[in-house]
């Protein structure tokens, strides 16, 4: 591994139970992968939350951690157990109970990027596959857990905002007829990984700052939410999914003309967003 696994920016001191996370927004794509694949390189960053990272980036400034991986979804996917390997990818792997994540490729080694297009023409060995869960997604985990035991342990609370982008043709046809799709998907598995009020407060902040938003539908949350979400241990997980068109052209994976001002907006609710576990702490001893 050349490269560090994930990129941590923390507050000069942490002054809110929030931590922001984003899994998928990595872009250093290692030289021996895309060796590999047999997809162009606009294709492979198909599946990318591209930019993503940059949206929450100024959480630091108001207190939160942001967690971020360096490692493109294409190549290791930190939204997924280490254990849902992929059969149909890695040799060695045996067929387990039916997983629809793993079945459609997108195992923790996805096989496929978006719309199903295959990554590579043969299989990975299953010392390949293991090289690369010990390489970034224990280490990116590692610092997860980390990070909400610190912020438990000092605020009593620990809220996760697992940070995500969806595609704008995900949510393009959802909804009523006549009624705008939604523009943010706040995931928090139905109640099972959040309070009630803390998921209502972060959607007021998205509110607030004229967007869209709905809850679970199409995504209700992933692993990080599903494992780490734990409302009655105090430790709570909303995934939140962006529509990519409000802010970057999908086709060619760059910002669009309303990438600025997108940003400026995402300043006002991550700000909004840091408030909702903000407490006041004593100073340090000098």
């Amino acid at each position: 591994m050349s490269k560090a696994p994930y990129t941590l920016r923390e507050p000069d001191r942490q002054s809110t139970s929030v931590v922001f996370a984003s899994p998928h927004s990595g872009r250093d794509y290692p030289w021996n992968f895309l060796r590999q694949s047999i997809l162009d390189e606009k294709t492979i960053r198909s599946s990318e939350d591209a930019f993503v990272d940059l949206l929450f980036e100024t959480a630091p400034a108001h207190g939160a951690p942001l967690l971020a991986s360096t490692a493109p979804r294409a190549f290791i996917d930190l939204n997924r157990s280490c254990e849902e390997l992929d059969p149909a990818l890695i040799t060695g792997v045996r067929k387990g109970t039916h997983n629809p994540r793993i079945t459609s490729g997108l195992g923790v080694i996805p096989r496929v990027v978006a719309n199903g297009r295959a990554i590579y023409c043969g299989k990975l060995t299953l010392e390949q596959a293991q090289a690369r869960l010990h390489d970034y997604w224990q280490p990116y985990h590692d610092r997860l857990q980390m990070l909400l035991d610190d912020t438990r342990a000092v605020f009593g609370e620990a809220i996760l905002i697992d940070c995500h982008s969806m595609p704008h043709e995900a949510i393009d046809s959802i909804g009523t007829v006549g009624v705008p799709h939604p523009e943010i998907v706040l995931g928090d598995r139905f109640g099972a990984a959040a309070g009630q009020e803390i998921v209502e407060r972060v959607e007021a902040a998205f509110a607030a700052a004229g967007l869209r938003v709905a809850r679970n539908s199409p995504f209700a949350g992933a692993y990080t939410a599903q494992y780490y979400g734990r409302p009655s241990y105090g430790q709570h997980v909303i995934q939140v999914e962006i529509d990519r068109s409000l802010y970057m052209n999908e086709k060619l994976v760059r910002p669009n003309g309303s990438f600025p001002g997108f940003q400026a907006l995402m300043r006002g609710a991550v700000a909004e967003i840091a408030e909702i576990g903000r407490q006041d702490l004593p100073l340090a001893a000098e």
